[in-house]
Parts: C-alpha cells; structure tokens; sequence
C-alpha cells in the first residue's frame, strides 16, 4: 500500500457506506458527510455488519468519521468521493459547494450510473480535477470501477484515481469518452431492453428469460467476456448470426411501455412486491442472500475469477 490518503465521501446511503468501507479497510482515514443525522447514526454499525458478514475484523470502521457538513468533511482532504442520489440539479449544487471549499490540489470524484462528467462539472471550480468514479453495487464486492475523463479533466486526475482505486483493491478501467452509461451500464442496459422486449411481445414471461441467461451464456461470462467469445466462435460466424438477428432486436429509442405502465401502477420489485415477477419478503431476502453469497465465493482466494478484489471487499 502507498501511503494513506485523506478521503471524504459524500453520501452514507447504499453506495456511500460501502465506498467509505473500501478505503477505510484499504488503511485510509475517510470522513463521510449526509445531510440525514439517521444516516450518519448508523454509518459505523452498517459498515461493520458488512465486515462481520465477510468474516473480516471490524476495527476497519473506526477509520470512519461522520460529518454532519461538508466543509469539515473535505477539508483536508486529497480525494473526495460525490455518492449523492441521481438528481442532476443536486449533484451539479455539490459540485459547486465541494469545489469552494476543497483544497485546491483535491481530486473529486463523482459515483454515478449514467451522467456524463459534462453534466456536473460546469458548476465546479478547477474542472481539470473532476472525474468520474462509477462503483457497482455493492462497492464492498463488485471489483469494477468506471474511471469517465471528461473533455476538461486532466491526465494527472486520471492517473491519480486509477492509482488509488487500484490501491484499495479496486479494477479500475479508463472510458476515454464522456458518453451516458459509461461502458458496463449500456451494456447491461442493452440486455435489459431485448429482455425487457421479449416479455413485452409474448415471446415467453420474465421468469424464462432469467432462466435462459442463466443458464447458457450467463454461465460463460465469469471468465470469458463478450469479444472473447466472438473470437472463439469465429467472427465469420458472429457476422452471418448478426446478419440474420440484428433486423429483429428490440430498437426502441426509450423505455417500453410495459417498463413505464408497471412503474406507474407502483410495481416497482422486489421492495414492493412485484415487478416482472411477483416477490414474498422472504423470497426478496432469499435473492439477496443468494447474490451476495455467490458474490463473496466468486471473489474469495482460490476462485475461478479475478482475483482483484482486497481485504474489505
């Protein structure tokens, strides 16, 4: 490990919590700021749950210092982390105030799905140190992070981000343009609308598609990734397929219908009961514990994958 850095992280909600945890078991001191006193009371007891579950020792959570504002949490430090809710206005408003009150040489990173560093950084002073940091859920497990460049972000921010991510056991991955979705998020979004589409059209029910990516091409990507398996098939192949299926994919511009009218109708998932299936609380929490378990196996020593991911995660 380099030496410790000063981190701040904005935000102690899902994504917040966890990335604080990642730099805190890394050996970082990380101050957390949240704008709900409840969130920021049961910070240390959230963070150690998690180190309990993975069967790591909890002093890594006393690193954590909560902050109720966001001077003293960026005060001194080197890196600051922005893991507020997707709402343009309000991350463009943090932007501004973390920028005015930052040291001058901090890097601020921006934890989003989808914006576009573009969106958020013209409101922030020094747009040469903002970047984009897109953690998966839950930060604590997923190896990846998405390092965005914008158009004004420095090469040094870039390298400085990468470096500490990489520190704290993080893969982080470069996407050279500032585009929505990064590279992972609009590849999963595109597998979501096909899926979304063959459920819509009548072709088979929620339940059948979840079985079919699970149970054939789901299985290979764990260790072969798409372009691989274009390569192993044969590009030849790959092309002929594409000639025949292309025509007939989804290519809706937006969200379909039946995405917008179960939203509407308040079928959100698993947190309300229903979704594209319906869910018992204890078959939600049975998904959860199945997720996570598979997660902690995939990633412990000796798996069949990565091997990126440090104590802590």
């Amino acid at each position: 490990m380099t030496s410790p850095e000063r981190i701040a992280v904005l935000g102690a909600g899902l994504m917040g919590h966890g990335i604080a945890q990642v730099f805190a078991c890394a050996g970082h001191d990380v101050k957390v700021q949240d704008p709900f006193p409840d969130a920021l009371a049961s910070l240390h007891e959230r963070v150690a749950a998690n180190l309990r579950r993975l069967g790591l020792p909890e002093e890594a959570a006393e690193r954590i210092t909560p902050c109720a504002e966001i001077a003293d949490a960026v005060a001194d430090a080197s890196f600051i982390f922005e893991a507020a809710p997707e709402d343009v206005a309000l991350k463009q408003d943090l932007m501004s105030r973390i920028t005015a009150c930052a040291p001058p040489a901090a890097i601020i990173a921006s934890n989003t799905s989808s914006m576009p560093v573009a969106t958020y950084a013209e409101t922030a002073q020094g747009r040469e140190r903002v970047v984009g940091a897109h953690w998966w859920n839950p930060p604590y497990l997923i190896p990846l992070v998405e390092v965005v460049q914008g158009a004004e972000t420095s090469s040094a921010t870039v390298e400085a981000t990468m470096a500490v991510l990489a520190d704290a056991g993080k893969l982080p991955v470069l996407v050279r343009k500032d585009v929505p979705g990064f590279i992972a998020n609009r590849l999963q979004h595109a597998l979501w609308r096909e899926a979304i589409a063959l459920v819509q059209d009548g072709i088979c029910d929620a339940e059948t598609v979840d079985l079919c990516i699970r149970n054939s091409f789901g299985l290979r990507l764990p260790v072969m990734g798409p372009l691989e398996t274009a390569d192993l098939v044969g590009l030849d192949m790959i092309l002929s397929i594409h000639e025949q299926i292309l025509p007939f994919i989804d290519r809706t511009p937006g969200p379909q219908q039946i995405l917008i009218d179960k939203v509407k109708a308040g079928d959100l998932g698993m947190k309300t009961g229903r979704g594209f299936r319906e869910w018992t609380p204890d078959e939600a929490d049975a998904a959860r514990r199945r997720l996570t378990d598979h997660l902690i196996a995939a990633l412990s020593p000796g798996a069949d994958g990565s091997g990126v991911a440090a104590d802590g995660q």
